[in-house]
């Protein structure tokens, strides 16, 4: 994905899930760094679900203000039970 820098629109992250697992009800997260590593604790946003997407809100007057150059985007998803999700979603390139 390609955004310039100044523009404010909301980054969606498709999420494919098992048959008959409702994402909706399940707290989601996404980080977008710029850095190889995987995101710290301070790096996780809160998203929310839109037509099995997770989305969050990138740019000016967002609480993710992105300079040029290119990101990782993570997902996290929290399941009900042990497990929490975290997967590598792609890249995003800011001019």
């Amino acid at each position: 994905m390609l955004i310039p820098a100044t523009s404010t629109e909301y980054l969606h992250v498709p999420v494919t899930a098992p048959s008959g697992t409702d994402l909706t009800g399940m707290p989601v997260r996404i980080a977008v760094v710029a850095h190889r590593a995987d995101p710290t604790d301070s790096e996780w946003r809160v998203a929310d679900w839109v037509d099995g997407a997770a989305r969050l809100l990138v740019g000016p007057g967002s609480d993710t203000v992105l300079a040029a150059g290119d990101y990782r985007v993570w997902v996290n998803l929290d399941p009900p039970g042990a497990e929490s999700v975290v997967r590598k979603a792609g890249v995003l390139s800011v001019t």
